[in-house]
């Protein structure tokens, strides 16, 4: 069992994404690996992997290392290919024949439907397009493996299946797991390290455990670093009084005296520059009231494919003001389709036959491909144009949701999934909505943004209906759960019930 060495590394792109890092995965190790969107995370992988070389410092492998590494795009060869065959090239080509037998093996490891590996790569769920990467990597019988945001597009059954994965005792090879999903971090971690731009912090505990160290330590350090700038401020005034006096009584001594408190005082300065770090961007919500008890009605309605295939019928249902409905299921249930009809039903003049929407809702929507995002507009012409604000004020809102003057300035296809993210809460926050209609949406937030989410939709007392496979999320913020399978949707009692 080999070992991954990593020796005062940084990567620096325009700005420093972290520096100084030193670490060793080896045998028994699943760490953790969490930083902010644009944080470093996959370029780290990548240089783990052998893909890039750091900005600085050096990464030793041990000899002979094979490293399994799962990036989160598809590659575009794959598509055309059988899940099984797609499995089957990660094998080495001399040895295909003989060990094709393991591709079976490792799709029943990960519980994958006999009619699903003769389907095409490119007509399978983004949940089973992640998982046949990982099963590509792990073929390839690697001595460690690195996971890039493994939970995307996974549905909670899935994810708990690659928990049990991941694991696993016939899975002791050292792992690194970039994830945004906290709950998943603590079911499927050992260590956990926090990628920051200045000083990063590795905790040999899983992730709220170190979660809490985190802050723990944040707090002890923003104390230190209070103590220390007010001694630097005194050690500064009394070296200008003493240098005073010096100057007076002709006192070289008391010269000398003042210098050296001079110069401790910027000694104690300079400690305090190391500390800063980049301003985390804002997620921020609004909500305009409303005297409307219930906000939308639904009355046995159909929920059906774009195809017209029906999927399940939704019973009675009424959304109260100040609810947050959480809508639970597999993939393909139809999740996503009963938020399309609710928000068909708020924007189109003839409505939706069997939902009832209450004159007054004014909607706030965003979805899993942030399609309500016009894909040539820049930033700063979707912001400053929509809601009729001045420059100066677009460029003040997009630079608190995290958008530097050179972003808010590209066309939104060019953007990161997490900065369209961002975008389109700005762009919520905006409409000051009082009825909120959201499918995943943390999927592509870093974790700090999750928590800004889940305390903005607590402290507007938002009325919800949203879709999200991210445990920690919906607990947080969920007050009533419906469950969708075998064609009817069930309202549950909670949380545990509902997943």
């Amino acid at each position: 069992m080999g070992s991954i060495s990593l020796r005062n590394v940084g990567i620096t792109v325009a700005e420093p994404l972290f520096r100084n890092l030193n670490l060793v995965v080896a045998e028994g190790d699943r760490i953790g690996l969490v930083a902010g969107n644009g944080g470093g995370k996959s370029t780290l992988l990548r240089c783990l992997a052998g893909l890039a070389e750091p900005t600085a410092g050096s990464i030793v492998r041990s000899r002979g290392l094979k490293v399994g590494h799962v990036e989160q795009d598809l590659p575009a060869g794959l598509l055309d290919l059988t899940l099984a065959e797609a499995v089957r090239r990660s094998i080495p080509p001399a040895d295909r024949e003989s060990q094709g037998w393991r591709v079976d093996l490792v799709l029943d490891e990960l519980e994958a439907p006999g009619d699903l590996r003769t389907r095409p790569v490119r007509a399978l769920s983004g949940g089973w397009q992640r998982l046949a990467l990982i099963a590509r990597a792990w073929i390839a019988d690697p001595d460690a493996l690195l996971l890039d945001e493994p939970t995307n597009h996974l549905d909670l059954e899935k994810i708990r299946l690659l928990e049990g994965w991941i694991t696993s005792p016939l899975r002791q090879v050292p792992m690194v797991i970039a994830s945004h999903d906290r709950q998943f971090l603590e079911a499927t971690t050992n260590r956990t390290l926090f990628l920051r731009p200045e000083v990063s912090r590795l905790y040999a505990r899983p992730y709220f455990a170190a979660r809490q160290a985190l802050a723990e330590d944040d707090a002890a350090d923003a104390a230190r670093l209070a103590r220390d700038a007010k001694e630097a401020a005194r050690l500064r005034q009394s070296a200008g009084q003493l240098r005073n006096i010096g100057i007076n009584s002709r006192s070289d001594a008391a010269q000398k005296k003042s210098m050296q408190m001079a110069q401790r005082a910027e000694a104690l300065e300079e400690t305090l520059r190391p500390a800063r770090t980049t301003r985390a961007a804002d997620i921020r919500l609004a909500s305009r009231g409303t005297h409307a008890r219930v906000l939308a009605s639904l009355d046995d309605v159909t929920v059906r494919t774009p195809d017209g295939r029906a999927l399940f019928r939704t019973g009675k249902l009424d959304v109260r003001q100040q609810d947050r409905i959480v809508l639970v299921g597999r993939n393909g249930v139809g999740k996503s389709q009963l938020v399309g009809l609710l928000r068909r039903a708020v924007l189109e003049a003839d409505g939706v036959p069997g939902i009832r929407v209450s004159p007054s809702a004014v909607m706030g929507y965003l979805d899993q491909q942030m399609s309500q995002l016009p894909p040539r507009q820049t930033p700063a012409e979707l912001i400053g144009g929509t809601f009729r604000l001045g420059d100066q004020r677009t460029r003040s809102l997009l630079a608190g949701a995290g958008f530097p003057i050179e972003k808010q300035a590209q066309t939104i296809d060019r953007l990161s999934p997490g900065q369209k993210a961002r975008l389109g809460l700005l762009a919520i926050r905006l409409a000051e909505p009082n009825f909120y209609l959201m499918d995943e949406p943390t999927n592509h937030v870093d974790i700090a943004g999750q928590e800004q989410l889940e305390a903005e939709i607590l402290a507007q007392e938002a009325t919800c209906v949203l879709v999200s496979h991210d445990r920690s999320f919906a607990r947080a913020i969920g007050t009533r759960w419906l469950r969708i399978e075998g064609g009817r949707m069930k309202e549950v009692e909670g949380w545990e019930e509902a997943q």
